[in-house]
């Protein structure tokens, strides 16, 4: 993986002809309880729709964001910020842009690409952060965040009128276009303090605060993740820990893209991050566990996502992928087209993972849960089905359509929900404590947010009396007059109450209470102790199930000694072959020593020495044990050592571990035949765990019986026991595969094997 050019990075920006769309008479979502889909789920509107962003706005609607690009094959105008909207995550239809010629940002260059924006709901408004990738002011390239706010989710859209992070000079100060990549925005709450998570490539990324109104950033930003491997951050809380998702490797390099997406997690919002290995995402062999990676299916490049939490308390990941087939949109030399994807995001041992570690789905999935006999958005005042005490009244109003307001002391109450449950409801007051409340028998949780001490309570109640309780302060400026979505959950006797703004995982306040364990749940609803208490959609369905084991992922583990050497003796043991020989790999001291060669596989002029072995037929998997004098932090572009699946020069996957600029990764590279392409061969990588002085590294194969692809997918561990799980590439049917080591990329180091094995 090489630094993308900063220059060719930037799109070709042209005046939209879709002009903002405004929705002010809504129509209610329909009522579904979880509907199938099939990737990719922007299909409908646009064949390219990428960095996707969620955000379930208070008509009941969800609304997703994507980078300005033509939406269409055969289209050349970008859709400057494209917005589409669904009902049930699964059938989406087009709104419009978010901006025009009469909104855009003035501060924005005329060729500028409006990129990655980040949707949120703060203090009564839609905020929309986004890049701009040139500025009006002197310099190229000079990438900026800017920020516009709306009352609705559709718009219409207001810019703020000035960076919210101004261009950031680079080390080279002089140069006209040396700045760092002021990308991806995410912003995210933690308790009463907005941050601002921001970076890519060239600079890393950084966290800042956010002044109270989101418009300009204070104090000094804090370094989260190394440059040169990671961007496209995304930061949810769970579990009592920060999860920070970020995408690494090359996005756009069509039927080769590797693009991926990892984590790492802290207990403070500004890190430090680490990974489930306890390797912080800042250090030079750099950290990261795998969330999301290709697994041979036709969806490669899977990264840049968003999280939302459905209605059943179950979470789940979009983000945008290339379908290999069909990689892009106008053209092989033009944009790639990466539509919108989504899939079940789980939580296993504290670590998340894409539907329990399989990656990106193809055929036909059970969606998220959106709605039910027991979920209602109120536009037309409480369903007849629904049970009530006290008055409510009918509302209306543009940002949430119709809603309903308490006249005095109020319930609104469900009928049999499941033995666990989650409620939850857009919430505000202009006075009385108000919240949710779930009710199995004589047993009663209560969740009570009271403005007037500034407390959000949670009750267990036997009888009407409170047996316990747990409590935590609201935090300075919580302004219950402004909606929020408040959630109550009750599974395996444990409650947990949550108010975020807008459901997107990074709770404004929270607090947990062991409750007795329920048989049934018989009411479930919102109420509120006095008059002027607003509720909008309110639901109430059992909780979702949660993944608690990640899916097998075979390994073959039957050591074939034949097939494999020990590096013993003064000679490799026979069955070894070479493409061109280096002469400076030698057998010494019970290992293989190769300098790394002034070479390289990549490319049509290929000349790197390969040392190969026939596998034989069927699932088998390579390994090795390599230890190399890279060193860190220094810039040692691109010296690595590693093991191959080898076709020929043009078809082959490579495992290594490398020098990426100033960090080192293990990178599993491919290299592929492409018609058209202008040196006829196509190559990239995607990066697996992390590296350490000494890496073990493997291959597992497998032949996909419907096709006759050779499925290839790298391993990676830093002791020889945990072993982290990276993406697969494929190889044509019929492909003569050889495996073997390579040791190349730049003179300067010496790679140490102690020993190749395959297993069957």
């Amino acid at each position: 993986m090489k630094r993308l050019p900063r220059a060719a990075a930037v799109l070709a920006a042209a005046t939209a002809l879709l002009s903002t769309t405004s929705v002010p008479a809504l129509a209610a979502p329909p009522v579904v309880e979880r509907a199938t889909y099939t990737n990719a789920v922007s299909k409908s509107f646009a064949d390219t729709f990428a960095d996707p962003s969620l955000i379930r706005g208070l008509d009941g609607w969800w609304y997703a964001y994507g980078t300005s690009d033509p939406l269409r094959e055969g289209e050349t105008t970008p859709a400057e910020i494209p917005v589409a909207r669904s009902h049930d995550l699964a059938t989406w239809d087009y709104v419009g842009t978010v901006f025009n010629d009469a909104n855009r940002p003035s501060w924005a260059a005329g060729g500028a690409g409006l990129w990655a924006p980040d949707i949120r709901y703060v203090d009564g408004e839609y905020r929309l952060y986004y890049v701009v990738t040139n500025t009006t002011q002197p310099g190229v390239n000079d990438s900026a965040i800017g920020v516009a706010t709306a009352p609705t989710p559709a718009g219409p859209w207001t810019d703020s009128g000035a960076p919210v992070v101004a261009p950031r000079p680079g080390g080279n100060g002089a140069a006209g276009d040396d700045f760092l990549w002021t990308f991806d925005p995410s912003a995210v709450t933690d308790g009463g303090r907005q941050y601002l998570f921001y970076g890519s490539y060239y600079g890393g990324i950084y966290v800042s605060e956010l002044a109270a109104d989101g418009r300009t950033t204070t104090g000094t930003p804090t370094q989260v993740a190394i440059d040169n491997k990671f961007e496209g951050a995304y930061v949810v809380k769970h579990g009592g820990y920060w999860y920070l998702f970020a995408s690494t490797a090359d996005c756009c390099a069509g039927p080769t893209t590797g693009y991926s997406v990892q984590v790492g997690r802290s207990k403070k919002i500004t890190g430090p991050y680490v990974d489930a290995q306890g390797t912080s995402l800042t250090a030079s062999r750099t950290g990261g566990t795998p969330v999301l990676n290709q697994n041979g299916n036709r969806w490669v490049g899977a990264g840049h996502n968003a999280v939302a939490t459905d209605l059943a308390g179950r979470d789940w990941i979009v983000y945008h992928a290339i379908d290999r087939t069909d990689p892009y949109l106008n053209g092989i030399s033009g944009i790639n087209e990466r539509p919108m994807l989504i899939d079940r995001l789980d939580w296993v041992d504290g670590w998340p993972a894409v539907r329990a570690g399989r990656g990106p789905s193809a055929g036909e999935q059970q969606g998220p849960a959106t709605g039910g006999r027991w979920s209602t958005d109120l536009a037309t005042g409480v369903p007849a089905r629904w049970r009530t005490t006290g008055p409510w009244l009918r509302r209306s109003e543009e940002q949430a359509g119709g809603f309903v307001r308490s006249n005095g002391r109020a319930t609104v109450l469900s009928g049999r929900v499941g033995s666990s449950a989650r409620v939850e409801a857009d919430l505000r007051s202009d006075g009385p404590s108000y919240g949710l409340t779930l009710r199995s028998g004589s047993t009663t949780v209560r969740a009570v947010v009271d403005p007037g001490v500034g407390r959000l309570r949670l009750q267990e109640q036997r009888g009407g009396r409170t047996v316990d309780s747990s409590t935590t302060r609201l935090p300075a400026g919580f302004t219950a007059a402004d909606w929020h979505a408040v959630a109550l959950q009750v599974r395996d006797g444990r409650a947990e109450a949550t108010i975020t703004h807008a459901r997107l995982g990074d709770p404004v306040a929270s607090t947990t209470l062991k409750v007795r364990r329920a048989a049934t749940v018989d009411r479930a609803g919102a109420f509120a102790d006095g008059a002027a208490v607003d509720v909008d959609n309110l639901s109430a369905l059992p909780v979702a199930k949660p993944v608690t084991k990640l899916a097998p992922t075979p390994v073959p583990k039957r050591l074939d000694r034949s097939a494999s050497d020990s590096f013993s003796g003064d000679r490799l043991r026979a069955g070894w072959s070479w493409v061109r020989q280096d002469d400076q790999a030698s057998v010494t001291g019970g290992a293989l020593r190769w300098p790394t060669e002034a070479a390289d596989l990549n490319g049509p002029g290929g000349n790197a020495g390969v040392l190969l072995r026939d596998p034989g037929k069927g699932d088998w998997a390579i390994e090795t044990k390599v230890s190399i004098d890279l060193g860190t932090d220094d810039v040692r572009n691109y010296q690595q050592a590693g093991i191959v699946a080898y076709a020929d020069d043009d078809s082959f996957v490579r495992l290594s571990h490398v020098a990426i600029w100033n960090t080192r990764q293990t990178e599993f590279g491919h290299e592929q035949r492409y018609a058209g392409s202008p040196e006829g061969v196509l190559h990239a990588g995607t990066i697996a765990g992390p590296p350490a002085a000494t890496t073990w590294l493997r291959i597992t194969h497998r032949v996909d019986p419907a096709n006759g692809e050779h499925e290839l997918r790298g391993w990676t561990s830093r002791d020889g026991r945990t072993w982290v799980k990276g993406g697969v590439w494929t190889l044509p049917a019929g492909s003569d595969l050889k495996v073997g080591l390579v040791s190349h990329g730049g003179a300067g180091a010496t790679a140490r094997f102690d020993w190749f094995r395959l297993y069957r």
